[in-house]
């Protein structure tokens, strides 16, 4: 290894480029979902139809986010760059995201025209799924594989700050007005797709072998014949196995799931269980401690490997989800909360270094866009069991956050066995 490879372990400005893009991701979605219901009701829609189109557009994801990600490895194949798919993805979302509050405002809802809001509601969301994955894919170019979770740290971090606008900020979101706030994000989205180009999208560390335990051995050669006929077999690239897929697909459905659960049912204890307590101020604090630990751990989970680090996080919030049930003042709320956004950092830190490690270098964008069909599947399903209004206790939906954090904790351990 030379002097050059080990001081760019990390290429830090592209790192922070892909961390703008991440954080414009989550603020657009903040916005989407604060004004939702809103829009849908002043087009005379019932509030209903906001889970309908969230499950619609969820599973439609399902399907984009490896496909893009999949297209996307092609490209960077052929072209040498993920970018066209990215700035495609982007002008699109900054348009249809623009176009959704101008739709409102341009035109009648008639009967006939106001169908028109829903199309562009997911029209929007599609175009998102467009250069998501290939874009968050690039993590596995900007650092070796032991310092991803660093690196990552630096998109948690950003995502956390943006993600913490809703609880926090939302009324001040609301009280700008749906054009305003939404040209907001559509400028944000532009803002860091330029931030992205102009850091050296191409640009990537030296490949150097990472002696940790993420590397497996590689496996004892086999004959040409055999590699042929079992990739044939699977139908999939060379490298690539349906197992591997499947642990990262599952590890997303359980996080997301659990996570679904987890801020269902936290609010509605804080609200039920301590009297007269911010229940904004509390869940906010989730978030807060999201992105305050978001570095610090980075650097554990760099010291522990990215899949001890998911792991640990993971049976964390799993405890974490138990140990809320015995909510009983606003001190241990506000304790819970930081508990949870800090486990939460050591999990978010690893995911997408993790399902870059399941499948080869050219097929990041697949490997990452897997892992978002899982969450996507994860907030379907959510979203169906809302939909159908369906009863849910206070315990029930900790104890099923617990087991599906436990459920992708044993997708990861069970993908380093293999």
């Amino acid at each position: 290894m030379t002097a050059i490879q080990v001081e760019n372990k990390v290429l830090w400005p592209q790192v922070w480029g892909l961390a703008a893009v991440q954080g414009a991701i989550a603020l657009t979605w903040v916005i989407y979902n604060l004004y939702l219901a809103q829009l849908l009701q002043e087009f005379g829609f019932p509030a209903a139809l906001a889970t309908t189109l969230l499950v619609l557009e969820n599973i439609l994801a399902m399907v984009m986010e490896p496909l893009m990600g999949s297209f996307s490895d092609q490209a960077q194949h052929r072209l040498g760059t993920r970018f066209p798919f990215i700035a495609l993805g982007v002008i699109l979302s900054s348009l249809f995201f623009l176009g959704i509050p101008v739709v409102l405002f341009g035109v009648e809802p008639s009967q006939a025209l106001r169908w028109l809001l829903p199309v562009v509601l997911v029209a929007w969301a599609m175009a998102m799924t467009v250069f998501r994955s290939p874009a968050l894919s690039l993590l596995g170019r900007y650092a070796l594989r032991t310092q991803m979770p660093l690196a990552a740290s630096i998109l948690t971090l950003v995502g956390g700050v943006a993600g913490a606008m809703a609880p926090l900020a939302g009324d001040f979101i609301l009280s700008l007005g749906p054009l305003f706030a939404f040209f907001i994000g559509s400028i944000t989205l532009l803002v860091a797709a330029g931030a992205l180009r102009a850091t050296g999208l191409n640009q990537h560390v030296a490949p150097v072998v990472d002696e940790v335990e993420e590397v497996s051995p590689e496996p004892a050669a086999s004959s040409p014949q055999n590699s042929a006929s079992e990739s044939a077999m699977l139908r999939l690239p060379a490298g690539v196995s349906v197992q591997r897929l499947a642990l990262i697909f599952g590890s997303g459905v359980g996080v997301a799931l659990g996570f679904r659960f987890m801020m269902q049912t936290f609010p509605a204890l804080v609200a039920e269980r301590v009297p007269n307590g911010s229940v904004s101020l509390v869940v906010g604090s989730i978030f807060v401690a999201l992105a305050l630990t978001a570095i610090p751990a980075g650097a554990v989970a760099t010291k522990l490997g990215m899949r001890r680090s998911i792991i640990l996080g993971l049976s964390l919030m799993a405890v974490g989800c138990v140990v809320m049930l015995a909510i009983a003042n606003i001190g241990l709320a506000f304790g819970v909360a930081i508990a949870l956004g800090a486990a939460f950092s050591l999990v978010s830190n690893a995911t997408i270094p993790f399902a870059l490690s399941m499948v080869p270098p050219q097929k990041a964008g697949l490997g990452t866009g897997i892992y978002f069909s899982g969450g996507a599947a994860a907030s379907s399903l959510f979203g169906f069991i809302v939909g159908k209004g369906i009863e849910v206790s206070l315990t029930v939906g900790a104890v099923a956050g617990a087991i599906a954090f436990l459920l992708a904790a044993t997708c990861v351990a069970v993908s380093k066995a293999r």
